[in-house]
């Protein structure tokens, strides 16, 4: 199977039914797909497999593939941040991602400041150092890619394999952010100096400094990005019933 093809179908589809082209309760027929995509029936059932497993579909027999509601995906899933940060429902993503991130990386940057091994310690004030420099500069990729560095450092520091998961959820933001134009080419100064200072208090193991940190980084992002998702509708997933 060609990988390319493989690819290409997973991303056509995943990005028409995360961005609303493909409707919730819309059905297609593998058949339909080989014809539209100009692909073989064993690269559109990989793809449905893929999809399936992100919660986007549901193959039925007898009746075909259908495209299930958002509250059925996968909200952690890379591929589903990227789909939904290019779509009209942007704002709905980078809200729901500002608030898990504002619940998770405070108490991370506080854990960090207790746990973390003195090597990682040393990178990441090393990161936050290199970041205001490329910050300053208006190096834009130099600063997205110490940006994500800095985060999964902290995540990863914190020594919660929970929260060191959300490495890949963190980085889609953060470029989905930069690609979208959602960030500044020079951040706010204080934003660079806040940066230093989590690095700082977890090499120093000032737990409570960390946290304060990490909390403004975090209330100051919510606060340049409302504008952007103030309109958008949030999702709220039915709770199983007993």
């Amino acid at each position: 199977m060609s990988t390319s093809l493989h690819h290409r179908a997973i991303e056509h589809l995943g990005t028409r039914i995360v961005g609303g082209s493909l409707p919730t309760g819309h059905v297609m027929l593998a058949e339909q797909l080989e014809d539209e995509l100009k692909v073989s029936r064993s690269v559109v059932r990989e793809a449905v497999r893929v999809l399936q497993s992100l919660g986007l579909v549901e193959t039925t027999k007898r009746v075909g593939i259908r495209v299930l509601p958002p509250h059925r995906w996968n909200p952690f899933d890379p591929q589903v941040i990227r789909w939904r940060l290019a779509s009209d429902g942007r704002g709905a993503q980078l809200r729901s991602l500002a608030e898990l991130r504002s619940a998770v990386e405070p108490v991370a940057a506080e854990l960090a400041a207790v746990n973390a091994p003195d090597d990682l310690r040393r990178e990441l004030l090393e990161v936050s150092l290199a970041m205001r420099d490329a910050g300053q500069a208006g190096d834009v990729p130099r600063f997205l890619e110490l940006d994500i560095q800095f985060h999964s450092l902290l995540l990863s520091g914190s020594g919660n394999e929970m929260f060191a998961n959300l490495v890949g959820q963190v980085a889609e933001t953060l470029t989905g952010r930069t690609v979208h134009g959602l960030m500044p080419d020079r951040p706010r100064d204080v934003v660079l100096q806040w940066h230093l200072d989590v690095a700082k208090a977890i090499f120093t193991g000032d737990a409570a400094e960390a946290r304060e940190a990490s909390s403004m980084i975090m209330r100051q992002t919510i606060s340049e990005m409302e504008p952007v998702w103030m309109e958008q509708p949030r999702v709220f997933v039915p709770v199983p019933r007993r």
